[in-house]
């Protein structure tokens, strides 16, 4: 029997939106179906990005995406502040949302229950059975035994105030807060001039934060900044995983020949969990794509995840000694100490593209842990076999 679709995509957020969106770009002509479950493709989420993370070409095609640009972004530390250049860009639920509708049209189905994914099928909870030459997984984070990681969990909330903030850019770090749970930051982004997203962030060994504690945190942030909280207008929850070793051939064993995308692939910066950069390579080389066959396709994004993870492995290093070296309360030190380095190194980390000088750079000089831990985290194996 003649599949129904071309391309099925399980999931409508950052990964597979973006993969529809340049899909239908590059091959209007395929049948390709988007299902999400909640009520709009997206779900509650704000995705950030810089501007050199992206070639010009993706910035091009995925401007129309973008609701919030700023030049420049601020860092704070106990010991340091500063200004970085480069243009900042961010994307939010609603306008993804409203975007892709326009785009896609009945191809975006919401409120969708799926009971069951398979590499050339997926069974809905209402009987129905929908067929593809491929379908794509993309429902979020899967890891498992062959990934060790730490995490970065925060909670966002975003309010409008009831008088102008002042901020002219964003601050991607405010580290001069209490650490409470390990190296822990406050994010902040300036929506318009009375409505700013005040996220509580941290690097941390487990999963679960205090959601209490980050809310009371947030009232207290903004206080000590004299910004005036009149009403919440949303709040939104994350956890991304921040890798330090595995065993990426067994991760993609154990998928089964099912593509996937986005988190569930493994693609996303091992350091900073930014995951947009990856979804927008990812979904430019699926736009190429002219052999749709889930076994075709599975080969390719699990090759191309495999790529991305050795491409990583300085990334990993950099984790361990995070997570593994020194006091908790003190890995604020290492990101100091990185915020002090050249533009253009801390442009290329953020792009994941650092060159053998940059490694040699991030490693020379007085380390910001102690070089015993240090040593042991480098060699430190959180699985039984060292990730490659």
């Amino acid at each position: 029997m003649k599949p129904q679709w071309d391309v099925i995509l399980v999931g409508a957020g950052l990964a597979n939106g973006l993969i529809a969106w340049r899909l239908h770009q590059r091959q209007p002509h395929l049948k390709v179906l988007l299902l999400e479950a909640g009520p709009q493709a997206g779900g509650n989420h704000t995705w950030s990005f810089h501007e050199q993370d992206l070639t010009p070409e993706q910035l091009a095609w995925i401007s129309p995406l973008v609701a919030h640009r700023w030049q420049g972004y601020d860092v704070r530390f106990p010991d340091r502040e500063r200004t970085l250049p480069g243009g900042y860009l961010t994307i939010t639920s609603d306008h993804f949302a409203h975007q892709l509708r326009q785009k896609l049209h009945a191809a975006l189905r919401c409120n969708v229950s799926v009971i069951r994914v398979a590499p050339d099928e997926v069974a809905l909870d209402n009987g129905e059975r929908l067929t593809a030459r491929a379908v794509i997984d993309g429902r979020g984070p899967l890891l498992d035994d062959h990934i060790a990681c730490g995490y970065q969990a925060f909670i966002g909330q975003q309010w409008r105030l009831s008088a102008p903030h002042g901020l002219e850019r964003p601050i991607l770090m405010d580290a001069t807060v209490d650490q409470q749970q390990g190296y822990r930051f406050v994010y902040t982004l300036p929506l318009s001039p009375d409505t700013l997203l005040i996220e509580d962030t941290y690097y941390t060994d487990h999963p679960e934060i205090n959601q209490a504690q980050a809310r009371a945190n947030i009232h207290a942030y903004a206080a000590a900044q004299g910004w005036r909280l009149e009403s919440l207008q949303r709040e939104e929850r994350g956890c991304l995983p921040i890798t330090l070793a595995g065993n990426p051939r067994a991760f993609w064993r154990s998928k089964a020949g099912q593509p996937c995308s986005g988190l569930r692939a493994g693609l996303f910066h091992a350091t900073t969990g930014y995951s947009l950069p990856q979804s927008a390579q990812l979904a430019d080389l699926l736009a190429w794509q002219t052999d749709f066959s889930h076994p075709s396709l599975y080969a390719l994004i699990a090759s191309h995840a495999q790529k991305q993870w050795r491409r990583q492995r300085f990334f990993r290093l950099l984790n361990r000694m995070l997570f593994l070296a020194g006091r908790p309360e003190q890995r604020w030190r290492v990101m100091a100490r990185f915020y002090g380095l050249s533009d253009g190194l801390i442009a290329r980390f953020y792009a994941g593209r650092l060159t053998p000088a940059d490694m040699a750079r991030l490693l020379s000089g007085k380390p910001p842990v102690p070089v015993g831990e240090a040593m042991l985290a480098i060699l430190k194996q959180p699985l039984r076999q060292r990730g490659r």
